[in-house]
């Protein structure tokens, strides 16, 4: 079945559908990486989006139930040059062409991906759509009727409606050898160490196993939690999710993060990162085409070294709007935008990407580790 991508400044793609049929629209951004597209799919942080893929073909190890970063799929529609119908890898149960039509979610492929992308980079993010049922004059039109992602809140819609304690899988994947003395397919965690409060503003699996690979043990709270709330469990810190959308639009949780700052170690990843810049009185803008995929370079300024990153965000942290008591300790090398930020007197850092990195490598995961020093360092 044929489909189209029309973007909202009138250019169009004409494609073929998989997954399902129907229309949708969103912001359409592209994604750089060359693996973890069913971790892209399940990203909450995408809420709202079409996603286009750069490398060209998508779907040839399938998906499995183990590798999602939530409960299900979050974006609008997948955009992706050629589609792979027969999946061939061990941990594979499902093609991505059924879980993107057992979810409701459109699919084109045969789509020049390059041409979009260097389209999307000379003309920024973009509102589009993706139809099997308009023509291409409707889906432009469709496009154009669509909402901005500016002052848009899509954390009201990913974010946990209750706490729970996080219990489930989260010890390290591994393969047996004898030589280093590995046994079995999983590494043991280690025992607790710390207690926290996480924010859910569209948090990501991988982060929880991460956490709890770092000795934390984990509340998850809704976006919604007053400061007052968090306060009173008394944990050993507080850590600040990812999440989609605007952060400018999120006033409600400014005002609740600054209540929080100086009485507990906070630790920020991605939105978390641009909320507590919000909650520290600074600002954030919306960047032109974003940074997603698992090859940014960030440099940290405190010690010179370079990380190869993974990255999902469409806006930053505007450095001069920050007070002078928060240092900006990291910076993205391609554009010199805020990666990561700390205070000067209170307990508080967070970066722009994530340290958790799936996919991406693993040049970033110390921060776990910097964040269970700093409580060890503030307890009494």
């Amino acid at each position: 079945m044929t489909a189209i991508l029309a973007l909202e400044d009138g250019r169009c793609f004409e494609g073929t559908a998989f997954g399902a049929t129907g229309t949708t629209t969103g912001e359409i951004c592209f994604n750089t990486s060359m693996s973890g597209y069913q971790e892209v799919i399940t990203d909450p942080s995408y809420r709202g989006q079409i996603v286009a893929m750069t490398y060209p073909q998508i779907g040839n190890y399938g998906i499995n139930a183990e590798d999602s970063e939530s409960a299900g799929p979050h974006i609008r529609a997948f955009v992706i040059g050629e589609l792979c119908e027969v999946p061939s890898n061990w941990r594979s149960t499902q093609s991505l062409s059924a879980y993107l039509s057992d979810n409701k979610i459109l699919g084109i492929e045969g789509i020049d991906t390059r041409a979009l992308t260097k389209h999307l980079r000379s003309r920024g993010a973009m509102r589009a759509c993706v139809t099997t049922e308009l023509d291409a004059e409707a889906a432009i039109a469709a496009a154009k009727a669509s909402p901005s992602m500016e002052g848009m809140d899509y954390v009201k819609e990913v974010s946990t409606p209750e706490s729970y304690l996080w219990t489930e899988e989260s010890r390290e994947w591994s393969l047996p050898n004898t030589m280093t003395g590995e046994v079995g397919n999983y590494r043991e965690l280690p025992p607790v160490r710390h207690r926290i409060v996480a924010y859910d503003f569209g948090l990501k699996y991988n982060i929880l196993r991460r956490l709890r690979q770092a000795g934390f043990e984990v509340e998850v709270v809704s976006s919604t939690t007053p400061a007052s709330e968090v306060l009173a469990k008394n944990p050993d810190g507080v850590f600040l999710s990812n999440g989609p959308g605007d952060p400018a639009a999120l006033g409600y949780i400014h005002e609740e993060l600054k209540q929080l700052i100086g009485q507990k170690p906070i630790f920020g990843i991605c939105l978390g990162n641009q909320l507590l810049a919000h909650a520290f009185g600074g600002n954030t803008f919306k960047l032109k085409f974003g940074h997603r995929g698992g090859n940014q370079p960030v440099k940290d300024l405190r010690s010179g070294k370079i990380s190869i990153t993974s990255q999902n965000h469409g806006f930053a942290v505007d450095p001069d709007s920050l007070p002078d008591d928060v240092e900006v300790t990291h910076v993205n090398l391609n554009d010199g935008t805020v990666e990561g930020m700390r205070h000067k007197t209170h307990p508080v850092f967070s970066v722009q990407y994530h340290p958790e990195a799936a996919p991406g490598p693993n040049d970033a995961s110390y921060f776990f580790e910097e964040f269970a020093a700093l409580i060890d360092q503030t307890k009494p």
